[in-house]
């Protein structure tokens, strides 16, 4: 006779591997599952609550109130629900000037600053991945070394250069150069120089990775078919760098469009920016609901290029 155990055994010690492999798939697929929602629980909580909260005060009525506007969603005395959204704020952007040359000369200062870090930023990267290996960390380490201090202290240190009686108009004086000192603090070209020296580094790192990903044996197949150095740079090197170029013009130019301590600071309240507007409409204005407004479309402002870009890519990867 055959035992009914030892062959349903047999069966359970067949399909054990079989088993485990599935035990191990489904547990694979929901630690997948579990890393994947933690960054987009993180999106949802620090980017897209703050966002539709600063989008409900901006269809908010102002009030002399604390805080400043009337609630959106109230109920009546009949117990009817009331929703009231108000687009006068936005339709009030739209027909004063002052915001709207804000936006361009924003724009204007960031992509002026965002061209002048991809010069500065680009041959500095491109040095430092042609470096010898013991002297490539060290050229890292000055491009990291001013994030050890203090972004509030650099900027008072540019202040104290920038001045009429700073060190750079001194040092000028002390040359020959000049006789009266120049007018560079309190200037645009100070927010200029603050933002390039300040954003720098988010152009230089993303250039640096890029290139340092380049295969070398292409420059030099280039130049084995008679390409000299700056037509296998222009062929070759730009193209494929081109994704450095874009994150690392996005990583520059979208903090500098809302920067507010560097206009604040070395341009004096004489070179006004969104950041320094947002700031009056909310603390001398008191007018909580257009300074939302202003906030929204600038997130659109900026966030609608990212959405493109990264359309396009998905895209060309897809081709």
């Amino acid at each position: 006779m055959i035992n009914t155990n030892q062959v349903g055994n047999s069966e359970l010690v067949a399909a054990g591997p079989a088993i485990i492999k599935r035990l191990s798939r489904s547990l694979q697929h929901r630690w997948k599952s579990i890393v994947i929602f933690i960054p987009y629980f993180w999106l949802f909580l620090f980017f897209l609550t703050p966002f539709f909260i600063v989008f409900k005060i901006s269809l908010a009525e102002p009030a002399i109130a604390s805080p400043p506007f009337l609630p959106m969603i109230e109920w009546a005395d009949e117990g009817i629900l009331r929703i009231k959204l108000v687009f006068e704020n936005f339709v009030y952007l739209w027909e004063d000037d002052l915001y709207f040359k804000t936006y361009l000369n924003s724009l204007k200062i960031s992509s002026i600053s965002t061209l002048l870090c991809l010069l500065l930023g680009y041959p500095m990267a491109y040095a430092i991945v042609r470096a010898r290996h013991p002297y490539k960390h060290i050229l890292l380490m000055f491009i990291i070394l001013p994030f050890w201090i203090p972004f509030l202290l650099r900027v008072y240190s540019l202040m104290g250069l920038l001045a009429d009686r700073g060190t750079i108009n001194n040092l000028l004086i002390y040359l020959g150069f000049i006789d009266e000192p120049i007018r560079l603090l309190y200037a645009p070209f100070a927010v200029y120089v603050g933002i390039v020296y300040t954003y720098l580094p988010f152009m230089i790192l993303p250039l640096y990775a890029n290139m340092e990903k380049l295969d070398a044996s292409l420059r030099e197949a280039a130049a084995d078919l008679g390409a000299r150095p700056v037509a296998t740079f222009i062929t070759v090197t730009l193209p494929l760098t081109t994704p450095g170029i874009i994150a690392g013009s996005l990583l520059v130019f979208i903090p500098a469009t809302g920067e507010f301590i560097i206009p604040d600071l070395l341009g004096g309240g004489n070179v006004l920016m969104i950041g320094r507007l947002l700031w009056d409409e909310f603390t001398a204005n008191h007018d909580w609901p257009v300074a939302s407004a202003v906030a929204i479309i600038l997130c659109i402002v900026l966030v609608l290029p990212m959405m493109l870009y990264q359309r396009t890519q998905g895209k060309q990867v897809e081709d």
